[in-house]
């Protein structure tokens, strides 16, 4: 299997049966742009048809784990339709493709996960943050809804109340804070990140491939069936990106100000 095509994303297999996905560039934060979105939910397929690979690790760069998409794919999303559709299916696949990889994924997480990125890490089967991550699902701050993967997992995670408080004020979540609720798996301190996901990553590579991919599918049929709300959310997001709220969101990002929200609703 090669990953040669792959320009956002770098796959590197440093053990038997262990490969790390690296996200972004080095020395750079991570940002999804137009074909990184596109990488980021095709990759997962490939990992899946990889003989070689029974677990996959994925991080971003020394910066942290992910920024988000950049202001380009933004805007171009709220100008243009066909950008719209694709991203809707791109944010469609990057879930599903996920859920349905028979490989046991873990996300190490440091720094700030936000965007696509904080999907990958929270639709990982093990998620290991450093204490001082910080989780940020703005999608309410840009002012569409919290779609490209909230609804189907931070509820299962961290319980309603606790995902209603966090997406409806895009509150950051530290990660020791997100372990505390159960949105991640295991917070640990910043040093330790990568020995403990290779800790587990071995584990789970030296097991009983068919008992712990049977396992997975069988768990990841709570998120199946959760799928209908999942396609409902992903939708309104991409249908508030043709909206004021958030035209703006971007504008105040981009003027690095506070938003004004138009204090209407058409609904």
């Amino acid at each position: 299997m090669s990953y040669d095509h792959y320009t956002g994303l770098k796959v590197v297999k440093t053990e038997d049966g262990i490969a790390e996905v690296v996200m972004g560039a080095e020395g750079k934060l991570p940002a999804a742009d137009h074909k990184g979105h596109g990488e980021l939910a095709e990759i997962w397929r490939d990992l899946d048809r990889d003989d070689d690979v029974r677990v996959v690790i994925v991080r971003g760069q020394a910066k942290g784990f992910s920024a988000g998409g950049t202001l380009d794919l933004v805007q171009d999303m709220a100008d243009h339709f066909e950008h719209r559709a694709r991203v809707w299916k791109e944010g469609r696949d990057l879930v599903y493709n996920i859920i349905n990889c028979s490989k046991i994924v873990i996300s190490a997480i440091n720094g700030p996960a936000v965007g696509g990125g904080l999907a990958v890490a929270l639709m990982a089967d093990i998620s290991i943050a450093t204490k001082n991550a910080r989780l940020i699902d703005g999608h309410t701050r840009l002012g569409v809804a919290a779609g490209d993967h909230a609804a189907i997992i931070w509820p299962l995670l961290c319980g309603m109340a606790k995902a209603k408080l966090h997406l409806l004020l895009s509150d950051e979540v530290s990660g020791a804070e997100a372990e505390r609720i159960g949105l991640v798996s295991l917070a640990v301190e910043e040093g330790e990140l990568m020995n403990k996901a290779y800790e587990v990553a071995r584990q789970l590579a030296a097991g009983p491939q068919t008992a712990l991919r049977w396992t997975k599918y069988s768990l990841n049929n709570w998120l199946r069936q959760a799928g209908p709300i999942f396609d409902n959310s992903l939708s309104l997001e991409i249908l508030g990106f043709t909206g004021p709220d958030m035209r703006e969101g971007l504008a105040a990002v981009k003027e690095r100000r506070a938003p004004e929200f138009p204090k209407d609703s058409p609904i």
